[in-house]
């Protein structure tokens, strides 16, 4: 098998470009294509890949972030995965490097939520509908890619990936979602701003996309029973103690959830941090998508009609 060996990416309005220029030194083959104006109605990333995909020789496409650290052999191993479980597409939710408080918070608690929605089982299950790929590691055989209409065949999606997966579990193909926790890591995001525009872009859809489903997470979500009975218990002391132990058994069972994920268990001492956080960029995502509009790293999109705004 044939795999991809040049990393294409277009990163004028982001550190990619920088990143691939570092790696160049190191990584000869590595090759930087410089896309033109943006076309109406494609994202820049799906544009990005897209020109990057016309210089591909390979029968497999591995698209991946500059900054993703791969494990030795990462690629190898996959196309290894992708004969075992016959699949066309192959792709990993990487390890997560948190550092500052917010990360620690905000990142795992949306991961727990996600797997409850995309959970690896229903996704690779070829009877299932349930599609789901995570960008920063996805592999795909070239003419399955092809024959879905490739990037080209989502230009305007925000949420390519998932759109890609979908495509290809539609069009009869199977597919494999697993963590990447010995393959692939990565740190998302370096500032409080850019974890939080990342996500305001993404999380209404991936939840589902609806008025509904953002009102069923916020309230699933914020311990807002164990939280009122503290305030109430303040002159009470029975109920101050049922809600302290009350918040403690959502905190226990989030850090549950936690190790289930791969994630630190000691990551519940950010567990009421993160449940607000969570809310707070669900509720911003929402209000975004409601506004049919969407910015990110300097452009802005709308939503429905996929045309990039000057």
């Amino acid at each position: 098998m044939a795999i991809l060996r040049k990393l294409a990416v277009w990163g004028a309005l982001d550190g990619t470009a920088g990143a691939v220029r570092t790696l160049n030194a190191k990584y000869a083959h590595l090759r930087l294509l410089q896309a033109d104006r943006l076309p109406d109605g494609w994202v820049g990333k799906n544009y990005a890949l897209w020109i990057g995909v016309q210089q591909a020789k390979g029968s497999w496409l591995l698209f991946t972030d500059a900054d993703a650290e791969h494990q030795s052999n990462s690629a190898a191993r996959v196309l290894q995965i992708a004969q075992e479980h016959e699949a066309a597409l192959v792709s990993f939710s990487p390890e997560q490097v948190t550092e500052n408080w917010y990360e620690k918070a905000l990142i795992p608690y949306i991961y727990v939520r996600l797997a409850k929605l995309f959970s690896y089982d229903n996704v690779n299950d070829p009877k299932s509908p349930a599609a789901a790929a995570n960008g920063q590691f996805l592999m795909v055989r070239r003419d399955v890619y092809d024959a879905i209409g490739g990037h080209a065949g989502v230009a305007g999606e925000v949420l390519e990936d998932v759109a890609i997966a979908m495509r290809v579990k539609a069009a009869g193909h199977r597919i494999w979602f697993a963590s990447g926790k010995g393959i692939v890591r990565v740190r998302m995001y370096r500032s409080f701003d850019a974890m939080w525009q990342g996500w305001k872009k993404n999380l209404y859809r991936l939840i589902g996309g609806t008025p509904w489903t953002a009102f069923r997470e916020i309230e699933s979500s914020l311990p807002w029973i164990p939280l009122a009975l503290i305030l109430i218990g303040l002159k009470f002391p029975l109920i101050f103690l049922s809600g302290v132990l009350l918040l403690l058994a959502r905190q226990t069972l989030y850090g549950l959830e936690l190790v289930r994920n791969r994630f630190p268990f000691s990551f519940i001492f950010y567990y009421v941090p993160a449940a607000f956080l969570y809310t707070g960029v669900l509720w911003a995502s929402y209000r975004s998508h409601v506004k049919g509009r969407i910015e990110w790293k300097g452009r802005e999109y709308a939503i429905g009609a996929p045309e990039s705004i000057k």
